[in-house]
Order: C-alpha cells, then sequence, then structure tokens
C-alpha cells in the first residue's frame, strides 16, 4: 500500500471528510482492521486566507510546496491537495515535490466523462468558478461549465467563508444553494459539482434535482484507490 500525503487544513472541517473516507474506503475494500497509510499536514488556514485576501498567490505557492516537501520527507508516495481553490498554484507543487499528484479537478472530470455528463453546474468559491484554473481540466474534457449570476457567486462565497469553514450547517443556507441549482438546472445542467471541499457538509444528493458531485469523497476516493493499486 502505498502512503498517502494529504495537504489539509483548508479549512479542518472538510479535511475530517477526507480522512473518513480515505480509511473508509480501504476498509471496505480491505477488510479485517485495515486502514490508510497516510501522512497529514495541517497548514495555518489563517495564513491562507491572508493569502486569498492580498491575491498573493506565488505565496500560496511557496506554502503548499514546503507542505508538500514535509510529505515527500516523511514517506509520502504521492501527494492529494486537500481544497479545490488552491490548486491555483498546484503546478508549483507538482514542480517542487517531483512526486505523483492527485489533481481534484481531474478526479472529478474523469467520473462527469464516465457518466457521460456535458455540461456541468460549478459552485465552489469565487476563485474556483471565476479563474480558469479549475474550468480549463474540464473544458479540455468537452464538459461544458456552467456558473451562477453574479449575486449567487457572491453568496456562495459569503457561505462558504462565514459558515461552512467554521463549521457551520444552516438550513436557510441549504435552501439558498437548492434554488441556485434549480437555477442553473433550468440552464442546461445535468449535473452539479460541489466544487468547493466544505459544500458537501451542506448539501447532500438529497437536496438537490442534480446528480451531485462532491469533490472531497471523489478526491479521497481516488487517492485510496490510488493507494491500493501497487
Amino acid at each position: 500500500m502505498k502512503t498517502i500525503g494529504l495537504i489539509g487544513g483548508m479549512s479542518w472541517e472538510s479535511t475530517v471528510t477526507y480522512y473518513l473516507e480515505i480509511n473508509r474506503y480501504i476498509n471496505k475494500k480491505l477488510g479485517g482492521y485495515y486502514s490508510a497509510k497516510c501522512i497529514l499536514y495541517n497548514v495555518q488556514y489563517q495564513e491562507i486566507k491572508d493569502v486569498h485576501k492580498k491575491g498573493d498567490w506565488d505565496r500560496a505557492g511557496d506554502i503548499l510546496s514546503e507542505a508538500a516537501l514535509s510529505l515527500k520527507a516523511g514517506g509520502a508516495d504521492f501527494i492529494i491537495l486537500a481544497t479545490n481553490t488552491m490548486h491555483i498554484v498546484a503546478p508549483r507543487i507538482k514542480a517542487a515535490v517531483e512526486l505523483p499528484f492527485l489533481h481534484i479537478a481531474e478526479v472529478t472530470a474523469d467520473r462527469l466523462c464516465l457518466d457521460d455528463i456535458k455540461t456541468v453546474a460549478l459552485l465552489g468559491t469565487r476563485f474556483t468558478m471565476e479563474k480558469d484554473f479549475y474550468k480549463k481540466v474540464l473544458e479540455d474534457r468537452g464538459i461544458n461549465v456552467l456558473i451562477p449570476e453574479k449575486d449567487h457567486i457572491e453568496k456562495i462565497h459569503e457561505i462558504i467563508n462565514k459558515e461552512l469553514i467554521l463549521g457551520k450547517v444552516e438550513a436557510s443556507s441549504r435552501e439558498c444553494f437548492k434554488k441556485i441549482i434549480i437555477s442553473l438546472q433550468k440552464q442546461g445542467a445535468q449535473g452539479v459539482i460541489l466544487g468547493c471541499t466544505e459544500i458537501g457538509l451542506l448539501i447532500k444528493q438529497e437536496d438537490s434535482i442534480l446528480p451531485v458531485y462532491d469533490t472531497a469523497l471523489l478526491h479521497a476516493d481516488a487517492a485510496a484507490d490510488y493507494a491500493l493499486n501497487d
């Protein structure tokens, strides 16, 4: 079994999801008392939030590359980054660590293609919805990406940052997301990507008119599967 190097803490709430899902997946596959070989580097999230405010992505690349190098030194065989937004600096991490890196958008694209989803709604932070680093991975696979209107983008970003990363799950916010998903379904979306690893704390399949693609779960399962494939 390969050792997973997990860069987490963005936020710790969704990192818990990764840890649980990875271990559950491996135990389901192997049975008994088997669990993952995993090293977690939990970054200081305040420092990452400061990067967001300043738009200093070079500094973000430095922070996360250092984390990846620490995981490599600790014996990690490959790296996963337990956040969607910070995949903005994925090329920096990959270049620095020179280990296999499982990209969250590539994992998501694989599943969408398997399910023959041609048009998908993308929900996440403002950075994930508006910048090209994530959407381009999907579009390069022939998947059309829909994002919400501007007011909805700001509302989603606010809910993520003021509620979900602090572990607050509000019924009113769930209703807001459900309405946004309906509006995107009317525009032709065949599925919805929960493109922030915290959104899965709020939205489950039963809350959505569209098939839900929870990136935290998809990424965690892909990491566990990769670890098992020697």
